[in-house]
Protein backbone atom coordinates (compact mmCIF):
# COMPACT_ATOMS: atom_id res chain seq x y z
CA UNK A 1 0.00 0.00 0.00
CA UNK A 2 1.03 3.35 -0.95
CA UNK A 3 2.45 5.87 1.64
CA UNK A 4 0.91 9.40 0.99
CA UNK A 5 1.92 12.37 3.09
CA UNK A 6 0.84 16.31 1.58
CA UNK A 7 2.24 19.25 2.89
CA UNK A 8 0.51 22.38 2.38
CA UNK A 9 0.76 26.34 2.56
CA UNK A 10 4.01 26.95 1.64
CA UNK A 11 6.41 28.96 -0.45
CA UNK A 12 7.76 26.16 -2.70
CA UNK A 13 11.18 27.05 -4.28
CA UNK A 14 11.34 25.94 -7.78
CA UNK A 15 14.75 26.02 -10.20
CA UNK A 16 13.07 29.35 -11.64
CA UNK A 17 9.99 30.37 -9.73
CA UNK A 18 8.82 30.63 -5.99
CA UNK A 19 5.40 28.74 -6.32
CA UNK A 20 2.73 29.34 -3.35
CA UNK A 21 0.99 25.73 -3.16
CA UNK A 22 1.31 22.16 -1.71
CA UNK A 23 3.43 19.37 -2.48
CA UNK A 24 2.11 15.14 -2.48
CA UNK A 25 4.74 12.76 -1.59
CA UNK A 26 3.95 9.12 -2.26
CA UNK A 27 6.59 6.16 -1.58
CA UNK A 28 9.61 8.43 -1.11
CA UNK A 29 9.00 10.68 -4.32
CA UNK A 30 7.34 14.00 -5.45
CA UNK A 31 4.15 12.91 -6.68
CA UNK A 32 2.52 16.16 -7.34
CA UNK A 33 2.81 19.72 -7.23
CA UNK A 34 -0.08 22.12 -7.24
CA UNK A 35 -0.93 25.72 -7.09
CA UNK A 36 -2.86 26.73 -3.79
CA UNK A 37 -3.67 25.73 -0.42
CA UNK A 38 -4.61 22.10 0.18
CA UNK A 39 -6.72 21.67 3.43
CA UNK A 40 -5.43 18.11 3.92
CA UNK A 41 -1.99 17.91 5.23
CA UNK A 42 0.98 19.75 7.43
CA UNK A 43 0.23 23.47 7.19
CA UNK A 44 3.73 25.19 6.74
CA UNK A 45 1.88 28.20 7.47
CA UNK A 46 4.06 30.27 4.54
CA UNK A 47 7.42 29.04 5.26
CA UNK A 48 9.84 27.95 2.42
CA UNK A 49 10.00 24.55 1.49
CA UNK A 50 13.59 23.64 -0.87
CA UNK A 51 15.17 21.25 -2.17
CA UNK A 52 17.62 18.84 0.51
CA UNK A 53 20.89 21.04 0.15
CA UNK A 54 23.79 18.83 -1.47
CA UNK A 55 27.29 19.22 0.31
CA UNK A 56 30.20 18.66 -2.46
CA UNK A 57 33.13 19.43 0.41
CA UNK A 58 33.17 19.30 4.24
CA UNK A 59 35.79 19.35 6.45
CA UNK A 60 33.34 19.27 9.13
CA UNK A 61 34.18 15.58 9.57
CA UNK A 62 37.71 16.29 10.49
CA UNK A 63 36.66 18.62 13.80
CA UNK A 64 34.72 16.10 14.96
CA UNK A 65 37.18 12.88 14.80
CA UNK A 66 40.20 15.22 15.63
CA UNK A 67 38.66 17.75 18.20
CA UNK A 68 42.38 19.01 19.53
CA UNK A 69 45.83 18.39 17.65
CA UNK A 70 46.54 14.70 18.32
CA UNK A 71 43.59 13.78 19.45
CA UNK A 72 41.58 11.25 17.76
CA UNK A 73 38.17 10.55 18.51
CA UNK A 74 35.73 7.75 18.60
CA UNK A 75 34.94 7.58 14.78
CA UNK A 76 31.27 6.05 15.02
CA UNK A 77 30.88 8.69 17.37
CA UNK A 78 32.97 11.44 15.24
CA UNK A 79 30.64 10.34 12.61
CA UNK A 80 27.28 10.55 14.27
CA UNK A 81 27.80 14.16 15.83
CA UNK A 82 28.95 15.13 11.70
CA UNK A 83 25.50 13.71 10.73
CA UNK A 84 23.04 15.49 13.45
CA UNK A 85 25.19 18.86 12.39
CA UNK A 86 24.82 18.48 8.63
CA UNK A 87 21.08 17.32 8.70
CA UNK A 88 20.18 20.00 10.85
CA UNK A 89 21.58 22.88 8.68
CA UNK A 90 19.17 20.95 5.84
CA UNK A 91 21.91 19.22 4.48
CA UNK A 92 20.22 15.96 3.14
CA UNK A 93 23.11 14.53 1.02
CA UNK A 94 27.10 15.31 1.95
CA UNK A 95 30.08 14.41 0.13
CA UNK A 96 32.44 13.67 3.35
CA UNK A 97 36.00 14.62 3.12
CA UNK A 98 38.68 12.66 3.40
CA UNK A 99 42.70 13.19 3.57
CA UNK A 100 44.78 11.29 0.51
CA UNK A 101 48.44 12.37 1.12
CA UNK A 102 50.31 12.95 4.14
CA UNK A 103 54.01 12.94 6.12
CA UNK A 104 55.05 13.61 9.23
CA UNK A 105 53.75 17.31 9.02
CA UNK A 106 50.44 17.13 8.75
CA UNK A 107 47.89 14.47 7.32
CA UNK A 108 46.21 11.02 8.49
CA UNK A 109 47.92 7.83 8.80
CA UNK A 110 48.12 5.71 5.70
CA UNK A 111 45.13 3.23 6.34
CA UNK A 112 43.39 6.20 8.08
CA UNK A 113 40.98 7.67 6.18
CA UNK A 114 39.77 3.92 4.72
CA UNK A 115 38.94 3.14 8.63
CA UNK A 116 36.72 6.54 8.34
CA UNK A 117 34.98 5.43 5.39
CA UNK A 118 34.35 2.08 6.63
CA UNK A 119 32.77 3.41 9.63
CA UNK A 120 30.69 6.03 7.38
CA UNK A 121 29.79 2.76 6.04
CA UNK A 122 28.93 0.60 8.99
CA UNK A 123 27.03 3.62 10.60
CA UNK A 124 24.79 4.18 7.39
CA UNK A 125 23.78 0.06 7.29
CA UNK A 126 23.02 0.21 10.99
CA UNK A 127 20.81 3.22 10.56
CA UNK A 128 22.98 5.60 12.37
CA UNK A 129 22.58 7.95 9.63
CA UNK A 130 20.26 10.80 8.57
CA UNK A 131 21.98 12.57 5.66
CA UNK A 132 22.99 10.69 2.53
CA UNK A 133 26.75 10.23 2.87
CA UNK A 134 29.15 9.93 -0.08
CA UNK A 135 33.00 10.10 -0.61
CA UNK A 136 35.15 13.37 -1.73
CA UNK A 137 38.66 11.59 -1.31
CA UNK A 138 40.78 15.26 -1.66
CA UNK A 139 44.31 14.40 -3.08
CA UNK A 140 47.63 16.22 -2.29
CA UNK A 141 48.59 15.28 -5.02
CA UNK A 142 52.35 16.86 -3.95
CA UNK A 143 52.64 14.41 -1.45
CA UNK A 144 54.80 11.23 -2.33
CA UNK A 145 52.26 8.88 -0.87
CA UNK A 146 49.29 10.30 -1.95
CA UNK A 147 48.90 7.09 -4.46
CA UNK A 148 49.09 4.84 -2.05
CA UNK A 149 46.30 6.13 0.18
CA UNK A 150 43.82 6.80 -2.99
CA UNK A 151 44.50 2.86 -3.62
CA UNK A 152 42.85 1.96 -0.23
CA UNK A 153 40.00 3.32 -2.59
CA UNK A 154 40.14 1.10 -5.51
CA UNK A 155 36.86 -0.39 -5.44
CA UNK A 156 34.46 1.63 -3.22
CA UNK A 157 31.12 2.91 -4.87
CA UNK A 158 30.94 5.67 -2.40
CA UNK A 159 33.64 7.62 -4.15
CA UNK A 160 31.89 9.88 -6.10
CA UNK A 161 34.47 13.06 -6.06
CA UNK A 162 37.92 13.21 -6.37
CA UNK A 163 39.41 16.91 -6.07
CA UNK A 164 43.37 17.67 -6.95
CA UNK A 165 45.38 19.55 -4.48
CA UNK A 166 48.79 21.10 -4.41
CA UNK A 167 49.21 23.62 -0.96
CA UNK A 168 52.80 23.69 -1.57
CA UNK A 169 54.45 27.06 -1.33
CA UNK A 170 54.29 29.12 -4.61
CA UNK A 171 51.51 27.28 -5.78
CA UNK A 172 47.75 28.14 -6.47
CA UNK A 173 46.41 28.94 -2.72
CA UNK A 174 50.26 29.91 -1.74
CA UNK A 175 51.55 31.57 -4.80
CA UNK A 176 52.80 34.81 -2.32
CA UNK A 177 54.40 33.59 1.01
CA UNK A 178 52.63 36.15 2.91
CA UNK A 179 49.83 33.61 4.28
CA UNK A 180 52.43 31.03 3.73
CA UNK A 181 54.23 32.55 6.69
CA UNK A 182 51.25 32.46 8.62
CA UNK A 183 49.65 29.28 8.33
CA UNK A 184 52.95 27.56 8.68
CA UNK A 185 55.75 29.60 10.71
CA UNK A 186 53.25 31.45 12.78
CA UNK A 187 50.61 29.20 13.83
CA UNK A 188 53.80 26.83 14.54
CA UNK A 189 56.37 28.73 15.97
CA UNK A 190 58.98 27.75 13.12
CA UNK A 191 62.39 29.42 13.00
CA UNK A 192 63.18 31.22 9.81
CA UNK A 193 66.28 28.64 9.46
CA UNK A 194 63.73 25.20 9.98
CA UNK A 195 61.16 27.28 8.03
CA UNK A 196 63.45 27.72 5.10
CA UNK A 197 64.18 24.19 5.15
CA UNK A 198 60.30 22.92 5.45
CA UNK A 199 59.35 25.56 2.39
CA UNK A 200 62.72 23.86 0.20
CA UNK A 201 61.23 20.26 1.05
CA UNK A 202 57.96 21.55 -0.10
CA UNK A 203 58.74 22.79 -3.44
CA UNK A 204 60.99 19.72 -4.14
CA UNK A 205 58.22 17.38 -3.26
CA UNK A 206 55.93 19.54 -5.72
CA UNK A 207 58.65 19.20 -8.26
CA UNK A 208 58.46 15.86 -8.16
CA UNK A 209 54.90 14.35 -7.26
CA UNK A 210 52.33 16.77 -8.72
CA UNK A 211 52.40 16.44 -12.59
CA UNK A 212 52.19 12.54 -12.76
CA UNK A 213 50.34 11.78 -9.45
CA UNK A 214 47.65 14.19 -11.19
CA UNK A 215 47.46 12.70 -14.06
CA UNK A 216 47.14 9.04 -12.78
CA UNK A 217 44.82 9.99 -10.75
CA UNK A 218 42.45 11.41 -13.25
CA UNK A 219 42.94 8.27 -15.42
CA UNK A 220 41.68 6.64 -13.02
CA UNK A 221 38.84 9.03 -12.45
CA UNK A 222 37.75 8.96 -16.06
CA UNK A 223 38.41 5.18 -15.95
CA UNK A 224 35.94 4.88 -13.31
CA UNK A 225 33.50 7.55 -13.83
CA UNK A 226 34.35 9.78 -10.88
CA UNK A 227 33.94 13.55 -11.15
CA UNK A 228 37.06 15.23 -10.98
CA UNK A 229 37.99 18.91 -9.28
CA UNK A 230 40.21 20.97 -9.27
CA UNK A 231 41.34 23.12 -6.44
CA UNK A 232 42.78 26.62 -6.17
CA UNK A 233 43.25 27.14 -9.22
CA UNK A 234 45.16 30.82 -9.97
CA UNK A 235 46.56 30.98 -13.95
CA UNK A 236 44.85 30.33 -17.04
CA UNK A 237 47.32 27.41 -17.40
CA UNK A 238 46.12 25.84 -14.18
CA UNK A 239 42.47 26.18 -16.07
CA UNK A 240 43.79 24.30 -19.45
CA UNK A 241 45.76 21.90 -16.96
CA UNK A 242 42.23 21.09 -15.24
CA UNK A 243 40.68 20.85 -18.80
CA UNK A 244 43.03 18.13 -20.01
CA UNK A 245 42.21 16.07 -17.01
CA UNK A 246 38.56 16.40 -17.45
CA UNK A 247 37.60 18.57 -14.50
CA UNK A 248 34.14 19.39 -13.93
CA UNK A 249 34.15 21.14 -10.95
CA UNK A 250 36.46 23.88 -10.12
CA UNK A 251 36.89 24.39 -6.24
CA UNK A 252 37.89 27.67 -5.23
CA UNK A 253 39.58 29.25 -7.90
CA UNK A 254 41.80 32.25 -6.59
CA UNK A 255 41.54 34.64 -9.33
CA UNK A 256 39.13 36.05 -11.17
CA UNK A 257 40.55 35.21 -14.56
CA UNK A 258 40.70 31.15 -13.30
CA UNK A 259 37.12 31.89 -12.31
CA UNK A 260 36.19 32.73 -15.36
CA UNK A 261 37.92 30.90 -17.78
CA UNK A 262 36.37 27.69 -15.68
CA UNK A 263 32.92 29.24 -15.53
CA UNK A 264 33.18 29.82 -19.56
CA UNK A 265 34.94 26.23 -20.19
CA UNK A 266 31.74 24.90 -18.55
CA UNK A 267 32.89 23.67 -15.64
CA UNK A 268 30.55 24.47 -12.18
CA UNK A 269 33.01 26.74 -9.98
CA UNK A 270 32.65 26.37 -6.10
CA UNK A 271 33.55 28.78 -3.65
CA UNK A 272 32.53 28.54 0.35
CA UNK A 273 29.08 29.32 1.89
CA UNK A 274 31.26 30.82 4.92
CA UNK A 275 32.87 33.36 2.22
CA UNK A 276 29.86 34.82 1.35
CA UNK A 277 28.28 35.03 4.89
CA UNK A 278 31.93 36.65 6.26
CA UNK A 279 31.89 39.15 3.24
CA UNK A 280 35.62 37.75 2.49
CA UNK A 281 38.11 34.29 2.25
CA UNK A 282 39.60 33.88 5.78
CA UNK A 283 42.84 32.70 3.25
CA UNK A 284 42.90 36.03 1.69
CA UNK A 285 41.62 35.10 -1.45
CA UNK A 286 38.88 36.61 -3.80
CA UNK A 287 35.81 37.16 -2.40
CA UNK A 288 32.76 34.52 -3.66
CA UNK A 289 30.23 37.93 -3.45
CA UNK A 290 32.28 39.08 -6.42
CA UNK A 291 32.26 35.92 -8.45
CA UNK A 292 28.08 36.06 -7.61
CA UNK A 293 28.11 39.53 -8.69
CA UNK A 294 30.10 38.63 -12.40
CA UNK A 295 27.96 35.88 -12.98
CA UNK A 296 30.55 32.66 -12.98
CA UNK A 297 29.32 31.30 -9.27
CA UNK A 298 27.52 28.19 -9.66
CA UNK A 299 28.15 26.39 -6.51
CA UNK A 300 28.42 26.55 -3.31
CA UNK A 301 30.15 24.55 -0.48
CA UNK A 302 29.92 24.78 3.65
CA UNK A 303 33.33 24.21 4.09
CA UNK A 304 34.13 24.60 7.84
CA UNK A 305 30.43 25.58 8.91
CA UNK A 306 27.49 23.39 7.93
CA UNK A 307 24.49 26.18 8.40
CA UNK A 308 26.66 28.79 5.89
CA UNK A 309 25.34 26.42 3.51
CA UNK A 310 21.36 27.35 3.93
CA UNK A 311 22.48 30.96 5.23
CA UNK A 312 24.93 32.15 2.19
CA UNK A 313 21.87 31.64 -0.66
CA UNK A 314 19.59 33.99 1.24
CA UNK A 315 22.63 36.57 1.79
CA UNK A 316 22.77 36.36 -2.17
CA UNK A 317 19.26 36.47 -2.99
CA UNK A 318 19.22 39.65 -0.64
CA UNK A 319 22.20 41.46 -1.42
CA UNK A 320 22.99 40.67 -5.19
CA UNK A 321 20.59 42.12 -7.75
CA UNK A 322 20.95 39.59 -9.97
CA UNK A 323 20.10 36.90 -8.18
CA UNK A 324 16.78 35.70 -7.38
CA UNK A 325 16.28 33.04 -4.13
CA UNK A 326 15.93 30.03 -6.83
CA UNK A 327 19.01 30.86 -8.75
CA UNK A 328 20.79 31.28 -5.27
CA UNK A 329 19.28 27.96 -3.56
CA UNK A 330 19.98 26.72 -6.80
CA UNK A 331 23.72 26.71 -6.17
CA UNK A 332 23.43 24.53 -3.22
CA UNK A 333 21.00 22.11 -4.52
CA UNK A 334 20.32 20.98 -8.12
CA UNK A 335 23.68 22.45 -9.97
CA UNK A 336 26.16 20.43 -7.55
CA UNK A 337 23.73 17.58 -7.82
CA UNK A 338 24.00 17.94 -11.88
CA UNK A 339 28.16 18.12 -11.13
CA UNK A 340 27.89 15.10 -9.91
CA UNK A 341 25.83 13.42 -11.67
CA UNK A 342 23.07 13.11 -9.24
CA UNK A 343 19.99 13.27 -11.56
CA UNK A 344 17.57 11.86 -8.83
CA UNK A 345 17.64 14.62 -7.03
CA UNK A 346 18.24 18.41 -5.93
CA UNK A 347 14.98 19.79 -7.60
CA UNK A 348 11.95 20.04 -6.72
CA UNK A 349 10.13 17.83 -9.52
CA UNK A 350 7.64 15.09 -9.72
CA UNK A 351 9.34 11.95 -9.88
CA UNK A 352 12.54 13.24 -8.00
CA UNK A 353 13.41 12.45 -4.65
CA UNK A 354 11.53 13.94 -1.68
CA UNK A 355 14.84 15.21 -0.04
CA UNK A 356 13.12 18.56 1.02
CA UNK A 357 13.55 21.00 3.93
CA UNK A 358 11.23 23.68 5.36
CA UNK A 359 12.83 27.13 6.20
CA UNK A 360 11.38 29.91 8.15
CA UNK A 361 13.08 32.93 7.07
CA UNK A 362 11.60 36.86 7.95
CA UNK A 363 14.90 38.12 8.25
CA UNK A 364 18.44 37.82 9.00
CA UNK A 365 20.01 33.93 9.77
CA UNK A 366 16.93 31.17 8.80
CA UNK A 367 15.88 28.48 10.46
CA UNK A 368 15.48 24.98 9.69
CA UNK A 369 11.96 23.79 10.94
CA UNK A 370 11.84 19.96 9.46
CA UNK A 371 13.92 18.21 6.67
CA UNK A 372 12.79 14.85 4.96
CA UNK A 373 14.93 12.76 3.09
CA UNK A 374 12.96 10.36 0.56
CA UNK A 375 10.09 11.07 1.98
CA UNK A 376 10.72 10.35 5.48
CA UNK A 377 11.34 12.94 8.26
CA UNK A 378 15.00 13.29 9.79
CA UNK A 379 15.03 16.24 11.59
Amino acid sequence: MSKETVFSNARIVLEDDILSGSILIRDGKIADISEGNSIAGEDFEGDYIIPGLVELHTDHLEGHYQPRPGIRWNKTAAVQAHDAQIVTSGITTVFDCLRMGADEDGGFEHGEMREMADAIQAAEKEGRLRAEHLLHLRCEVSADNVLEHFADFENDRHVRLVSLMDHAPGQRQFQTMDQYIFYYQKKRGLSDEVFARFVAKRQAESARNSTPHRNAIAKVCAERGITVASHDDATLSHVDEAIDNGVRLAEFPTSFDAARASHEHGMSVLMGAPNIVRGKSHSGNIAARDLAEMGVLDVLSSDYVPLSLLHAPFILADEVESITLPKAIAMVTSTPARTVSLDDRGRIATGLRADLVRVHRSHGVPVTRSVWRQGRRVA
